[in-house]
């Protein structure tokens, strides 16, 4: 199964909310935070949907949205 990618600008300030909707979408596969072509964090979302690493996952976006500045998430999903 082919996976689709596409990227995400987002400011801090809406980047646990936009990386709660898409953990609830339950399509993606896996989840790169990036700030100034950086990677701050490479998840698979296969592993956090489990539940367990779920509120641990959403605690350090939370903590990464309180540093200001644009951030890029590149989004795995599942081919349909």
């Amino acid at each position: 199964m082919a996976a689709i990618r596409e990227r995400v600008k987002v400011t801090a300030d809406k980047l646990f909310d936009t990386v709660r909707d898409l953990i609830h979408e339950g399509n993606v596969r896996k989840l790169i935070v990036r700030k100034d072509e950086r990677t701050i964090m490479e998840v698979p979302l296969t592993i956090a949907a489990v539940g367990v690493v779920v509120a641990p996952l959403l605690a350090a976006i939370g903590a990464l949205a309180a540093i200001a500045g644009d951030y890029e998430l590149e989004v795995e999903r599942e081919e349909k």
